[in-house]
């Protein structure tokens, strides 16, 4: 088990796999690092030696994306500014009603219960 950017990686499972498990990378980004770094798509995370994780932190350190806390800040932000220009999705959103047009006549249950 190896823990780095507040995400466990499951040590027996491959890279490709277990780099999805950190908030803000998705697939793509994933083969991208491995390939970058030269590991193949099964190499598992428990054959990873120090080095190696220092270089993946690196990597994704030089790729400027927003992961973890910082990702879920922005779309916090997105969220509240909506609400702050009284928008629609932002009156819809403190209603707890469906943001993206979905229908409310039989199946608003679930967004109801989903606020900020």
């Amino acid at each position: 088990m190896v823990y780095f950017l507040e995400s466990e990686l499951p040590g027996s499972s491959s890279i490709y796999f277990a780099l999805t498990k950190i908030y803000g990378l998705n697939k793509n980004t994933s083969v991208l690092i491995c390939k970058k770094l030269g590991f193949s798509i099964n190499f598992k995370v428990k054959n990873l030696s120090q080095d190696q994780i220092n270089d993946i932190l690196k990597v994704i350190e030089d790729s400027d994306l927003l992961l973890t806390q910082n990702l879920k800040k922005f779309k916090l932000s997105i969220f509240k500014r909506a609400v702050v220009t009284q928008s629609y999705k932002g009156k819809r959103r403190v209603k707890g009603l469906p943001v993206r047009g979905q229908r409310t006549h039989t199946n608003a249950r679930t967004a109801r219960k989903k606020r900020l």
